[in-house]
């Protein structure tokens, strides 16, 4: 036996087919023997019912003219499918073709079933039979019996027949089951193969998917499941390239900016150093604040509970946003619009909410020229609630507005304003905790962000 086919013998499938087959097997048997008791038990009473009546015929027969009765009613069994006995109240034969008393038969009209001991006239001897008696009012006892022969093998046949058929039912099952059962095995083989090169590294390998049922279900689930973790991984990537690149440029300031201080310090008693030292101050904090960032977003994204998470009421939210946000935009000349319908409560964590529709706003009036304006918009939609925020400026290209949510990216019509490229990797990191959505449009001219608010999960 190849290992293969010994894996596959103790495989849940086939125990199951197994197990499902011995009950199968199980019922037919105990059905057979319900219904043979049943037919025997209905067989036995409807003989009892007709001797019962034959003894109650001759009963009502005068004792003189009882045995040429009987005599009469054996000329016209010729099939033999009825026995007569008359015995004297000691026991003597008095007419019919049963020779004597079976020992033992009760005389009250009690039916008792005989297999092959009938004493009877006959050759052939009695087969198996029904028998009944009663005791006259003068002493003699009246026999009578029925063969049982045709109808038990009318019992036999049908049983017989339930019992092959049933052997066919049990056979195509289980030829069934293993059809199904070899095909779940090619699932599950393949599922094997796909996780074995996951486990190599290939992350790019996805479980087959091809049904609706608990393996397909399990594939949907672990599929997701690798498309978090290559998502995380390449965040990770992403974070430790942008590191490196956008990291290197004011630690090389910063550097040069030391060694000059350094040196303008030992040759220099002017105090002409002090620019050059709150030049480095300030690229010092740059980085301070990338790297708060980028922080601030490894925190999100690690909550593994929500148990801070209560109702909130998103048209006050929006409107604290952007009332924080008012000054600013005077500074900048540009116009704040908001429109915050009353929409139902959502569950959420609100810090976390401010903290990402914050910056949203904070993106929209950092790249609208001064002029310019900006809206934001709260409305409920089919699904739930919907924030939109709109502005004037340079818009985002349609082939960046994926990466624009990814860590340190930055478009290149805005590279020449300051920033991180993070506060969008701090909103897609809040909005996944909540399983909410961003899209970006465009707003012909300008962006629009549109938070749909309500779960994401996968179906």
């Amino acid at each position: 036996m190849t290992p293969d086919v010994g894996r596959r013998w103790h495989t849940t499938t086939f125990r199951l087919l197994l197990m499902y087959g011995a009950i199968f097997a199980v019922s037919v048997v105990l059905l057979l023997g319900f219904m043979s008791w049943v037919v025997t038990g209905e067989m036995e009473r409807q003989s009892d019912v007709v001797m019962d009546w034959q003894l109650r015929y001759f009963d009502a027969i005068p004792r003189a003219q009882l045995a040429e009765t009987i005599g009469h009613r054996l000329e016209r069994e010729r099939m033999h499918a009825a026995y007569y006995g008359l015995f004297g109240a000691n026991g003597e034969h008095l007419a019919g073709d049963v020779t004597h008393l079976p020992p033992g038969i009760p005389t009250d009209r009690t039916g008792v079933t005989l297999e092959n001991t009938l004493p009877v006239s006959s050759p052939q001897g009695a087969p198996v039979v029904r028998a009944m008696a009663d005791r006259r009012r003068d002493g003699a006892v009246m026999l009578v019996a029925r063969d049982l022969t045709h109808i038990i093998l009318i019992r036999d046949t049908i049983l017989n027949a339930l019992f092959v058929s049933s052997g066919l039912c049990l056979a195509a099952g289980v030829a069934g089951g293993l059809v199904l059962a070899m095909r779940q095995m090619r699932r599950v083989r393949e599922i094997r193969r796909v996780t074995q090169l996951i486990a190599q590294g290939d992350l790019n390998q996805r479980l087959p998917v091809g049904g609706r049922d608990e393996l397909d279900l399990l594939s949907h689930l672990v599929n997701h499941m690798l498309d978090e973790v290559e998502r995380l991984m390449t965040e990770v990537k992403g974070a430790c390239d942008g590191i490196a690149h956008d990291l290197r440029t004011p630690l090389a300031h910063v550097r040069t900016l030391l060694a000059h201080i350094d040196e303008s310090a030992r040759e220099d008693t002017t105090l002409a150093w002090l620019p050059m030292l709150t030049r480095a101050r300030t690229e010092t904090d740059h980085l301070l604040e990338r790297f708060r960032a980028m922080l601030r977003i490894s925190e999100i994204g690690t909550l593994k509970r929500r148990g801070g998470f209560a109702e909130i009421q998103l048209d006050e939210l929006v409107r604290d946003v952007c009332e924080l946000y008012e000054p600013l935009a005077e500074s900048q000349s540009i116009t704040l619009t908001v429109n915050a319908a009353s929409v139902p409560v959502v569950h959420g964590d609100r810090a976390l909410l401010f903290e990402a529709l914050s910056n949203l706003l904070d993106n929209a009036l950092k790249f609208t020229p001064a002029g310019g304006a900006v809206r934001v918009n709260l409305e409920q939609t089919r699904d739930g609630p919907q924030v939109e925020v709109i502005d004037n400026g340079p818009g985002i290209p349609a082939e960046e507005r994926h990466a624009v949510m990814q860590r340190f990216y930055r478009g290149e019509q805005t590279r020449h304003i300051a920033g991180s490229g993070l506060g969008l990797g701090i909103v897609s990191a809040v909005l996944r905790v909540h399983d909410f959505s961003a899209r970006i449009g465009s707003a012909e001219p300008g962006t629009c962000v549109t938070v749909e608010c309500w779960p994401h999960t996968l179906a």
